[in-house]
């Protein structure tokens, strides 16, 4: 090696130094500052992923980041969306995680495996930009990086790991169909990049020198943290986005006055839980999800509603998530997280007790968040859902609804009757104080948020009977129409 070269080294080599230093002591002001940050290592396979993974954690405490390999998902996950292994390992506030290769990776091998057609393909590229457009929107810090090699390095290097019984292990059949496709992964991958990188940059790496990947990705994540240490953490702007939204009335305008004999209730109900039971089976082999939804006024029956849906399934198939408010680690996380964490398998169904609409109910009403946050989670909501209902889950939303006369009796009903006071609190009482707030919100809610392929179903539960059959029939037509729509 030529001193000019030694010296070209020996700098590098000095500049990652410091800069691993300044990251270190960067630690405790991220933490402080509650500034999470995701560091998403893409690349070529045998281009040193793991290797920069490596030189950019090895002088951060390990209490403080962490590194997953999400891509590579076991068989359980690859029931849930595709987005849902790297929406579950998004870090906590003040913590890095570190992507050992994520969604480009997924899209691009399965687009060119012929897993996923070009439509599905397109509406992950969609996915894409809105989950990470939704993470930096939430405050998150996103830095993505591509490590390049070329052609003949990445044969070279395929070559020497597999001469070498040490090291065969690391390369998989993946890796030598990569190999022997290099033109068509790359048209791919700068494809992607280009398709997803308007928001967020990606940033390029050379993989061929392994000391300057090094010093240039150190410089760029702490540059970024600087930066975002000095201007506070992002909070997005509320946006609009054409959805396809159905028309709702406002509360006040429904007819609550629907009812039902007991003879009526009980002879379609035992005729509706057998169908349900039956199409419960059709589900689960067709894998179809199933995402209800329940929101409702305090008292209005959503629990009730919920036992007569869930009676006639198979309870290894279903699960009923009650959503009170959040504990700690979901706070310190993107709002949607505890959602994404919760969603049921392919097959499965998922009853919702309250939901992601708490961020533009009780979030917006009580001030647990800020307008902007409130304001932007109606698309983003409607973003999620898409995400889901492209998956293939049938999603159906009911705001269960009564008026304040029959609340008042209930409550008083649950206040006078022993069994029944654990159902009150005080909170039930401030919450009714504020009811023409919450139905204002509520009206804007129905409004901006009832998609062609979300819709909410306003059920008028005066009369317990009756809202119980009206969403059984909603249900069951929903189910009847994907089942008879999958092969």
């Amino acid at each position: 090696m030529s001193k000019e070269k030694k010296e070209g080294s020996a700098q590098i080599k000095a500049e990652i130094k410091t800069m691993r230093e300044h990251l270190m002591s960067l630690q405790q002001t991220i933490r402080e500052n509650k500034l999470p940050i995701i560091v998403l290592v893409e690349g070529w396979a045998a281009a040193g992923k793991g290797s920069l993974i490596n030189e950019l954690i090895s002088e951060l405490d390990p209490r403080f980041y962490n590194v997953t390999s999400p891509v590579i998902t076991p068989e359980a996950e690859s029931r849930y969306p595709f987005l849902y292994p790297y929406a579950k390992a998004i870090p906590e506030n003040g913590k890095i995680m570190f992507y050992d290769s994520g969604w480009m990776e997924d899209c691009v091998r399965k687009y060119l495996h012929r897993e996923i057609t070009r439509e599905e393909y397109k509406k992950r590229i969609r996915a894409v930009n809105e989950f990470e457009r939704q993470l930096r929107d939430g405050g998150y810090l996103l830095l993505k990086l591509f490590v390049d090699i070329d052609e003949k390095e990445q044969r070279k290097r395929i070559r020497g790991l597999r001469e070498n019984y040490e090291t065969a292990w690391r390369v998989s059949a993946e890796d030598l169909w990569q190999q022997r496709e290099y033109g068509e992964f790359k048209d791919c991958y700068e494809s992607f990049m280009e398709k997803t990188g308007k928001l967020i940059p990606w940033h390029v790496l050379d993989g061929d020198k392994k000391n300057l990947a090094a010093r240039d990705a150190l410089r760029l994540l702490t540059e970024q943290v600087d930066e975002a240490l000095l201007q506070g953490r992002y909070c997005g702007k509320p946006f609009d986005k054409e959805f396809p939204l159905l028309k709702m009335p406002k509360l006040a305008s429904v007819d609550l006055s629907p009812s039902l004999s007991d003879e009526e209730y009980k002879e379609q109900l035992k005729k509706l839980q057998k169908r349900l039971g039956e199409l419960h089976n059709v589900v689960y082999r067709k894998k179809i999800p199933v995402i209800l939804c329940y929101e409702g006024w305090d008292a209005a029956g959503k629990g009730g509603n919920i036992r007569r849906i869930a009676r006639p399934l198979d309870p290894r198939g279903f699960d009923v998530m009650p959503i009170a408010s959040p504990e700690p680690h979901e706070l310190a996380r993107q709002y949607l997280w505890r959602f994404w964490t919760r969603l049921p398998r392919s097959g499965h169904v998922c009853i919702f007790d309250r939901t992601w609409y708490g961020r533009v109910m009780v979030e917006r009403l009580e001030g647990f968040c800020s307008e902007d946050d409130w304001k932007r989670a109606f698309n983003e909501i409607n973003e999620f859902e898409r995400q889901l209902t492209d998956w293939g889950a049938v999603v159906l939303k009911f705001w269960i609804h009564i008026d304040q006369d029959t609340q008042l009796a209930r409550f008083n009903d649950r206040q006078n009757t022993p069994e029944k006071q654990w159902k009150l609190t005080e909170e039930d009482w401030r919450n009714r104080e504020k009811w023409p707030q919450y139905e204002e919100a509520i009206d804007e809610m129905l409004k901006k948020t009832s998609t062609e392929n979300a819709p909410w179903f306003i059920i008028e539960s005066n009369d317990k009977k009756y809202a119980r059959i009206k969403t059984l029939k909603i249900v069951i037509e929903a189910l009847e129409k994907a089942c008879e729509d999958r092969l």
